[in-house]
């Protein structure tokens, strides 16, 4: 009996909390195994390319024709940078221009109408932009150049269209990185006398450059990864454009090669290790981009927090004469305007008349900017600036509004309850979409029943008990590695990891798994904003009552910040409703029967079903309308039901 008596007062009680911690660090411990086995599993599965072919061959070939055995892939990183430049070229102006309207200029009810309006952008899945192309875009770009475009496929096409769809990310993160300028800079400009056009440019925006160009290189990410909507419109030829700067020259990207090609390629062979070697490019690609927007946005922070030391080439060009250095900019951005306008004159004419055309347009520039400057006044020039701004983000917001007009007008001779009611037939070419109706939603509920949990605990625990240390430090990075990581890459690493080495199958438990960790990222970095907008006064009083940290957590900080949480959740599953290429790998056919769905077996989804309209279908173009209707719906639907979350919310708070 005494033994029994000295064993049990040996015994420790469980310490919840640090089992709590650990496995909470265990679950968050997936994104860094995940980023992990995808570069190992992509790196192997290209090794074989990389023995046989070699890398400098590799880099530098300029033909990509597998079925001779040619895998120069310089074409394809040539296209896929090309497109992404051209991208930029129409986001960036734009959209900076849009955020400092939001941010500056708008009154705050204008903008809290308009802002939602933007960010639902981001929502259209790319199918549709792909859809849209194609049927507008398309056509639009062969009626305006008959002569320089066979079909209207082009890299122009595909810069326009990917600017459209990068849009939401610089707005939104350029606007962020203007609100979060102290006030105290405006109040100080207004009062030594400048305007508040001259306020915005000179202080303002100089202030917020490091925000803004992590909102550049973030809009250059979302480019640079996309799949279904530049496979689409770009023609999707590996050439070089001849020369360098046709426009009207169709290419194609990494991304579209992998989807075009991967789905045709015999399992093993040197093609099937080539395409894997051009993921691990892609990959390569995505995270210097991520690490340049972490450098980007930590400088930012150490300006406002005082903390930034100043490099001895910022201390000379400080010590500069200013006038020496505006003429340096403006001999600089005068040969950019004459280069710019000789490439493109060339294109339509000759040397001498482009070499003219050059001259006269910088002659004629340079003449109406000193008119202007002379005859324009401050309080004019505000007026102009402004009034070009609000007509910029008003035109956005008309286009999205037209778009979805189109679409709804074009779907109704197909929309029917038959339509919405009915099995597919003739290859998904006639008859319903019920089948692609359900197995979107399916796909929907599996993720959102794998990632939503292990998304909330992982951001959990680097908000709540990851500190500093170095466990946080590796998640955070794989977080951010697995944000910017493409779409179609999910695909590649489901398709060899899950549905091959795993033995899932090509099924929907596939094609769920692949989707949960690609949404995860969206999950953890919206719970973990949730969790830091909890007051500490809470967390305090909950200790002092004698609460362990545990219950804390999950008593107090968790349901406060419920409404944040499931607003991410929701938005993030409205990105993976809307997504092609990782169930193209993984888990959808062109038709089946909702009879034979099942967790082992694949099944029709809305994304896919419209790519397969689009491109290899040939179906009456309502029926595409009316699917991308009825996907656009899905989506902007949760879009909406996040809303009404996160305002109501909000209206909690202030209560």
């Amino acid at each position: 009996m005494s033994d029994c008596v000295n064993v049990l007062k040996k015994t420790r009680p469980v310490d919840s909390d640090r089992v709590c911690r650990t496995v909470l660090a265990a679950v968050a411990s997936l994104a860094a195994v995940t980023v992990v086995a995808m570069i190992i599993f992509i790196a192997g599965q290209g090794f074989d390319a990389l023995s046989e072919v070699g890398i400098w061959e590799f880099l530098t070939g300029s033909v990509w024709r597998p079925y001779i055995g040619s895998y120069g892939a310089a074409s394809l990183i040539a296209g896929t940078l090309m497109v992404t430049a051209g991208a930029m070229m129409v986001a960036c102006p734009i959209g900076i221009g849009a955020a400092i309207y939001l941010s500056e200029i708008a009154s705050p009810k204008t903008r809290k109408k308009v802002k939602p309006i933007i960010e639902v952008m981001a929502g259209i899945p790319s199918v549709v932009y792909g859809l849209l192309g194609i049927m507008i875009l398309v056509p639009m770009m062969h009626g305006l150049f008959p002569d320089q475009t066979v079909s209207g496929l082009s890299w122009l096409t595909g810069s326009v269209l990917l600017g459209i769809m990068a849009l939401p990310t610089v707005i939104s993160v350029s606007d962020d990185a203007l609100q979060t300028v102290p006030s105290s800079y405006r109040e100080a400009s207004l009062a030594i006398g400048a305007t508040k056009w001259e306020t915005i440019m000179k202080v303002i925006v100089p202030a917020a450059a490091s925000g803004i160009s992590a909102a550049v290189i973030l809009g250059i990410g979302r480019a640079i990864g996309e799949t279904m909507a530049v496979m689409m419109v770009t023609g999707n030829t590996a050439i070089f454009p001849d020369p360098i700067w046709n426009v009207f020259s169709t290419l194609r990207t990494i991304t579209a090669t992998l989807a075009l090609e991967m789905p045709e390629v015999v399992m093993g062979s040197t093609s099937y290790s080539a395409l894997f070697l051009l993921a691990l490019i892609l990959m390569i690609m995505i995270l210097a981009i991520n690490l340049s927007v972490r450098a980007v946005m930590n400088r930012s922070a150490r300006k406002f927090s005082g903390d930034e030391k100043v490099g001895r080439l910022t201390l000379a060009i400080e010590n500069m004469d200013q006038t020496k250095i505006r003429m340096f900019k403006d001999l600089l951005l005068t040969a950019a305007v004459a280069a710019a306008v000789f490439c493109g004159a060339s294109l339509f004419t000759g040397t001498l008349q482009s070499m003219a055309a050059a001259v006269g347009t910088v002659v004629v520039w340079k003449a109406l900017a000193t008119a202007g400057r002379r005859k324009v006044d401050r309080n004019q020039r505000q007026k102009l600036a402004c009034g070009s701004l609000s007509l910029v983000t008003f035109a956005i917001v008309a286009i999205l509004i037209l778009v979805t007009v189109y679409i709804a007008v074009k779907a109704v001779p197909a929309l029917s309850l038959d339509f919405l009611l009915d099995d597919p037939s003739r290859a998904g070419r006639s008859g319903g979409i019920f089948p692609a109706i359900v197995g979107t939603l399916e796909l929907i509920a599996g993720t959102a029943l794998i990632a939503v949990p292990l998304g909330v605990l992982t951001g959990v625990y680097l908000t709540e008990y990851g500190g500093n240390g170095r466990v946080t430090r590796v998640v955070t990075a794989a977080v951010d590695v697995l944000n910017g990581t493409p779409s179609v890459i999910f695909g590649l690493f489901g398709m060899v990891v899950i549905v091959v080495y795993l033995g899932m199958g090509y099924s929907l438990i596939a094609g769920c798994v692949t989707l949960a960790l690609m949404t995860m990222p969206v999950i953890i970095r919206t719970t973990q904003e949730a969790v830091r907008a909890v007051p500490d006064d809470l967390r305090e009083a909950s200790r002092a009552i004698g609460a362990t940290k545990m219950q804390t957590t999950f008593r107090v900080v968790l349901p406060t910040a419920v409404n944040g949480i499931v607003t991410g959740a929701i938005l993030s599953l409205a990105r993976a409703a809307g997504e092609t290429a990782p169930i193209m790998f993984t888990a959808v056919v062109v038709q089946a029967k909702v009879a034979d769905y099942a967790l082992t077996e694949p099944v029709m989804a809305l994304p896919y079903h419209l790519y397969y309209l689009a491109t290899e279908g040939r179906a009456d173009p309502s029926m595409m309308y009316a699917t991308a209707l009825v996907l656009l719906a899905i989506v902007l639907a949760m879009f909406l039901l996040a809303s009404y979350v996160r305002a109501r919310g909000e209206k909690r708070m202030r209560q």
